[in-house]
């Protein structure tokens, strides 16, 4: 491994962190809240560290692909590490533990939490809770890849393959750095048309921004108990729920948008399937709670909130979907696990993934229907290669086998089925609320010191897609070529 290049990106991401970490230190200061100082110091210290780390600067910063996995996925690591230390040291968290917990939830933007009273946690530590979901959303990776320009050609790739999410990264990129500028403009504006409509619809500034970045990175932190619940609109509840839906989608959209091929829009899959799953889900959940609510309207405001916020993997909530009926509440496990788009910021198994796999098991049947027969998937109407294929086929088996370990170690806690399977696959799919004890009214507070744990893997590798993550525990990964 090349692990001068992979410590001196080490380097960066505690830099950058220290210094996300001074925002912080700036809303302490605003509402006079003593708990700043633990901010600016940890803040201080991590870019003082940084800075001595870069001093050493590596030659030829190449990166292979299992160079690329190791630095993401230690990197993510470090930030939701060093992350935990100001909720810890302040006192508002007193368990590292959960403060490791939070900070992980935070920054791969699964939203669970162990917290039982929001309310009550300094105005700089919740915007620190917030912050870490927009680091988290597009990526501290893709980030650094447009910071660094060093970082560029085959280490830039690399690196991007490793925290991108979907089956595959676009390969027709003409311009690594150039395109994560882009990336990140696009995620920025969106954050900013978001907070100004909250603000029309009369949230406070510090309300609408840690919302807004909660929405953006599909995270669901939430400044009050009752999250979303709390402002009790149609307007604000509905433009947090289109944003989720937005927020998604494949910022590939976005930038075929902005270059106005609209018609290359309308040959992607992915994107009809994902919106079409949102509207069935909602439709058929609304008539399914219609008796829960007065309204169909108020009915139809629940199912659309909840569906754009489970599938997009965001967590918010407006209401204790633990009352819904069964089988609302087994759909909406299948749209956790679904989840969003490739290279959106939400989480979960993926569209394309599911697309693909589907077209798979069409293609069988043909084969067993018309033996002598050629039949070829496409996606988008372009064949996916084989190599996509069997990624795809063997990710969904590592998936299995990881959802299945994960549950099995989680039930020791003793808890019902429904909060343990429910809690894995929202911390594995980094979607935050499942049913039961860690339904949309609960959090992760009751659980052992070993079900802590076991959250703290899934959130992290789910994050990473499960590759980067399990090659750190691979001895045979460290070993040099």
């Amino acid at each position: 491994m090349n692990k001068r290049t992979i410590i001196y990106i080490l380097g960066w991401v505690l830099l950058i962190e220290g210094l996300a970490m001074q925002a912080s230190t700036l809303i302490g200061l605003w509402y006079h809240e003593k708990t700043y100082i633990y901010f600016l110091c940890i803040g201080l210290a991590l870019m003082a560290l940084g800075g001595i780390v870069l001093i050493n600067k590596p030659k030829r910063p190449n990166l292979s692909r299992r160079d690329g996995f190791a630095a993401t996925a230690l990197s993510w690591i470090l930030l939701s590490i060093m992350g935990a230390l100001p909720f810890y040291m302040s006192g508002q968290i007193p368990n590292l533990l959960d403060a490791v917990f939070e900070s992980a939830s935070g920054f791969t933007t699964t939203g669970a939490t162990i917290l039982n009273d929001i309310e009550a946690l300094d105005n700089c530590i919740l915007f620190w809770r917030a912050l870490s979901h927009f680091l988290g959303g597009m990526g501290v990776i893709v980030f650094l890849l447009a910071l660094i320009p060093k970082l560029g050609g085959n280490a830039g790739i690399n690196l991007m393959k490793a925290e991108s999410t979907g089956p595959e990264v676009d390969k027709t990129m003409p311009n690594l750095r150039h395109y994560a500028i882009l990336l990140y403009a696009i995620y920025v504006g969106l954050t900013a048309i978001e907070t100004v409509l909250l603000m029309c619809g009369g949230m406070y500034f510090f309300d609408a921004i840690t919302t807004a970045f909660s929405t953006a990175g599909t995270g669901g932190f939430a400044c009050y108990n009752n999250s979303m619940a709390y402002f009790n609109s149609y307007y604000l509840q509905g433009v947090v729920a289109v944003f989720m839906l937005l927020f998604g989608v494949n910022f590939y959209v976005y930038i075929l948008i902005l270059s106005r091929k609209i018609k290359s829009i309308l040959r992607l899959e992915e994107l009809w399937f994902y919106l079409g799953m949102i509207a069935f889900s909602t439709v058929v959940i609304a008539i399914n709670i219609m008796k829960l609510y007065p309204t169909m309207r108020d009915s139809f405001h629940q199912s659309f909130f909840y569906v754009t916020s489970i599938m997009s993997s965001t967590g918010f909530a407006i209401d204790d979907t633990n009352k819904w009926p069964a089988f609302s509440q087994a759909l909406i496990v299948l749209l956790t696990c679904i989840g969003a788009c490739a290279g959106s910021t939400g989480g979960g198994f993926k569209v394309s993934r599911v697309l693909i796999l589907l077209k798979e098991v069409k293609k069988e049947f043909m084969l067993i229907i018309h033996p002598r027969s050629i039949h070829t998937v496409k996606m988008n109407g372009k064949k996916v290669s084989h190599e996509v294929t069997r990624n795809v086929s063997v990710y969904l088996v590592i998936y299995i086998l990881f959802t299945c370990i994960s549950m099995m170690l989680v039930s020791l806690n003793g808890f019902d089925f429904t909060t343990n399977i429910t809690s894995t696959l929202a911390t594995l799919n980094n979607t935050g609320p499942g049913f039961s004890i860690v339904g949309s009214a609960g959090n992760y507070s009751g659980f052992n010191i070993l079900s802590k744990i076991v959250f703290c893997f899934n959130m992290i590798a789910g994050r990473l897609e499960l590759y980067p993550f399990m090659l750190l525990f691979m001895g045979r990964a460290w070993r040099k070529n």
